[in-house]
């Protein structure tokens, strides 16, 4: 079996105003990454359309309709200060949620091993009744309550290696503890959530990283933390939200990542998946905001699922 690249053109015209770092050429970079020679064993495909069952096992209907009336017929709306939606931007938002949903199906069937979404608008900061932070709806948490529905996963783990803590994903999980959420961030930063306090049933673990920490840093956080939480839980499904805006070349935060470290990461979380669940891993594309970091980051993630393929 081989790994997964999902993605579809759809994403690349949801644009946000000019000068906003979650633009068209994050999604351009990623790709062009993954059309190197190495990658030539990927299986891609075109993402589906999500549909209005499967988001709405994370958002309710009202939440769908506000999305859906507004998508604007030309220029941009604003959803709030940092969030804006372009003509282009629910067939994207559909897009994207349905990578993920078909990439857990394809991970279920045998039919591949583990698969990356390469997809934009990004999810993690979308609450189930509200989007924000670039998220319009939360692509991760629809394809794991998608494995739980439909696959009968009983229970099903994220890890978020984002910069910026998951608040959406959090929401959606945390009164359910079958949901186990993970999530190395830098602490404190937007959007003010991820203390280590919150643990909702049992099932949240927010492992804070102050500005300026480094590989030593966030490794640890990943062996001494991130894997023990999961082993524990023992889950019959691991998502990523895969985001690289911990690299040290990212503009919107202050770690010091590489890009060694998300392929270290990766490879360490597709082992415990190897252990737990049959190797079923699914990720989904989050932040990164410097373009060369991005795909040179986004090109080892991948690497490394591949490597267990």
């Amino acid at each position: 079996m081989t790994t997964l690249l999902v993605t579809h053109s759809a994403c690349l015209e949801h644009e946000m105003p000019p000068g906003h770092p979650e633009c068209v050429d994050r999604l351009r970079a990623v790709l062009g990454a993954l059309e190197a020679e190495e990658f030539a064993l990927l299986q891609r495909t075109e993402a589906p359309r999500a549909t209005r069952e499967q988001i709405g096992r994370v958002h309710p209907e009202g939440h769908i309709d506000f999305i859906e009336g507004s998508a604007p017929q030309e220029g941009f709306r604003r959803i709030d200060a940092d969030t804006a939606m372009s003509p282009g931007s629910l067939e994207a938002a559909y897009r994207a949620a349905g990578a993920v949903v078909y990439a857990v199906d394809e991970v279920m069937a045998g039919r591949a091993r583990n698969g990356f979404c390469a997809v934009r608008p990004p999810g993690h900061h979308a609450e189930p009744e509200t989007a924000m932070g670039f998220c319009l709806f939360n692509n991760i948490a629809i394809g794991a309550l998608h494995a739980r529905a439909v696959h009968g996963c009983a229970r099903v783990a994220v890890v978020d290696f984002d910069v910026h803590h998951g608040n959406g994903t959090q929401a959606a999980f945390e009164t359910d503890p079958s949901l186990l959420y993970i999530s190395t961030h830098q602490w404190p930063l937007y959007p003010g959530t991820g203390r280590a306090s919150e643990h909702g049933l049992g099932n949240i673990y927010n492992r804070c990283l102050p500005p300026g920490a480094g590989s030593e840093e966030f490794r640890a956080a990943i062996s001494d933390a991130v894997i023990p939480t999961i082993e524990q839980f023992r889950p019959d499904f691991i998502f990523i939200s895969a985001g690289f805006d911990a690299h040290m070349a990212d503009p919107l935060a202050n770690l010091r990542l590489t890009d060694g470290d998300f392929g270290w990461a990766t490879a360490e979380l597709v082992k415990a998946a190897g252990r737990l669940c049959g190797g079923r891993v699914v990720s989904a594309l989050e932040g990164g905001y410097d373009l060369k970091a991005l795909a040179a980051s986004a090109a080892a993630h991948v690497k490394a699922l591949m490597l267990a393929a």
